[in-house]
């Protein structure tokens, strides 16, 4: 299992930042980047299946491609910026990771306007007037 492989290299990887900060801090912080580079390349493979799934099961729904992919956008952001934003409070920057939250959050409101205006339509048209 892919796991295993995973939280053994964290494990591996934290004790030798717990180590490796006493003497020199730049390079337990450089450590945890690559590990976290090298984690989001592990997992990244396995994004293509569960694209395929939800595109199947959009298809299925009869669901417009374009709100299928306007979803994906928003979980892309989403991730990536809960990604982005570890890094950032793993090296000692909460401030900066404060600010990248803040965008994916701005991002992820502009990114759902299509989705929003779709649900108001339809309830608009299930209310009678």
């Amino acid at each position: 299992m892919e796991i295993i492989q995973i939280v053994g290299l964290g494990f591996v990887v934290t004790l030798l930042i717990l180590i490796i900060r006493q003497q020199k801090p730049e390079l337990a912080v450089q450590l945890g980047i690559t590990l976290a580079v090298i984690i989001f390349l592990m997992v990244l493979s396995k994004i293509q299946v569960v694209l395929n799934v939800f595109q199947d099961l959009a298809d299925k729904a009869n669901i417009s491609q374009m709100y299928l992919n306007t979803i994906l956008k928003i979980i892309g952001i989403a991730y990536i910026t809960e990604f982005g934003s570890q890094v950032c409070r793993d090296a000692g920057e909460g401030a900066v990771a404060g600010k990248i939250e803040f965008a994916g959050k701005i991002l992820i409101m502009v990114m759902a306007i299509p989705i929003i205006a779709l649900v108001l339509d339809t309830i608009t048209r299930l209310i009678p007037r």
